[in-house]
């Protein structure tokens, strides 16, 4: 019986074990960028199996939120070096997650990273209802830019040169964000994705954007190095998928044939296809799993079930820096302070103590 705390090999990734650090936005990238506390920050965390950073913009109109990183410019991949390397030197494997929110996002917080009032983008010129928080605070969705021909195809070239930049920093590898109402996201749902032409319409053409970027990225730094998060029918950003049951099996078909190291599945939607699709991947599956594991002793025994290859841990990995060593010995957990979960300095970000001894 494989356990969660025995070394899994995805790709050319080696994880020390099996539990994952998923990516969680903290917005604290001042100016777009990383700072000391952001390698602090990640380094008491290298415990983990795998580090999946949080989202990282691949282009300037690819950010939706205030003060998160980009990997789309020289001075973001300085500032990266000194992230991946504290990972490595505590013994770690990390990977940036690559996330463009597409229609998710506000004019407003682009200008205040310096690169002008930019409309977000999107499949098509649907609007998402609700709000998003900016620094003036929450603010209503946009009605997005639809995306012409050349410019899905800059986009997709965008994920491929941020990929680029995330191995020049120093990164393991990268994950495509493809999952939780952003940009690939809204190309796979049908209320978001409204276009006739061969980007849109039916499944196997709504499925073509994040098939595209992921063998883009996979071209530009390896397969063996390129991971993909998916999130089948989890409503997030507004979207609506009737045909998950559909897209999804076809889509992680057509992934598996691009020998990607790994599939991050996050199972908030439709936990009847998580057998389906383990069925349909047959490299290493990463599993967020819904509320039925909500539990660490039952998400961690989903490893040894032979359900996923490895699990992973969001909210948990903020309070408990050493999270692994935690579970592994069946320690108490801390509970995160989420007021202090976005912005600010290092107060609710790299001052929560590890286990003494």
């Amino acid at each position: 019986m494989t356990t969660a705390f025995e070394p899994l090999t995805a790709g050319s990734l080696t994880l020390r074990n099996r539990v994952v650090m998923a990516p969680m936005t903290r917005s604290r990238a001042y100016g777009t960028l990383p700072t000391s506390d952001t390698a602090a920050y990640y380094a008491q965390r290298a415990g983990a199996g795998l580090i999946v950073t949080e989202g990282i913009q691949p282009s300037a109109v690819g950010q939706g939120y205030p003060d998160t990183p980009g990997l789309h410019t020289p001075e973001q991949v300085e500032a990266w070096k000194p992230v991946t390397a504290a990972v490595h030197r505590a013994g770690g494997t990390i990977v940036a997650q690559l996330m463009h929110t597409g229609r998710i996002g506000h004019p407003t917080i682009t200008q205040a990273a310096g690169h002008g009032p930019l409309t977000p983008v999107a499949p098509s010129s649907v609007r998402a209802r609700g709000q998003v928080f900016t620094h003036a605070g929450p603010l209503d969705h946009v009605v997005p830019d639809e995306l012409t021909e050349s410019q899905v195809r800059a986009t997709i070239g965008d994920f491929a040169a941020a990929a680029r930049n995330a191995v020049a920093a120093g990164f393991d590898g990268v994950e495509i964000h493809g999952a939780n109402g952003y940009l690939l996201h809204q190309f796979l749902a049908a209320n978001t994705n409204l276009r006739t032409d061969a980007w849109g319409g039916g499944p196997e053409n709504r499925l073509r954007f994040p098939l595209e970027v992921a063998r883009a990225v996979a071209d530009a730094i390896g397969a063996d190095r390129t991971g993909i998060r998916i999130s089948p029918a989890n409503g997030l950003g507004d979207t609506f998928e009737p045909d998950d049951a559909i897209v999804y099996p076809l889509l992680v078909h057509a992934l598996d044939g691009l020998g990607l190291a790994y599939l991050h599945l996050v199972e908030a939607g439709d936990p009847a296809l998580t057998p389906i699709l383990r069925g349909l991947w047959t490299g290493a599956l990463v599993l967020n799993p819904g509320p039925d594991a909500a539990t660490h002793g039952d998400r961690l025994a989903l490893v040894a079930d032979g359900v996923a290859d490895a699990v992973s841990f969001g909210r948990l990995f903020i309070a408990n820096p050493d999270l692994v060593h935690r579970l592994a010995d069946g320690a108490d957990l801390a509970a995160p302070d989420l007021s202090r979960a976005y912005g600010g300095d290092a107060t609710g970000y790299t001052d929560y103590p590890a286990l003494a001894g």
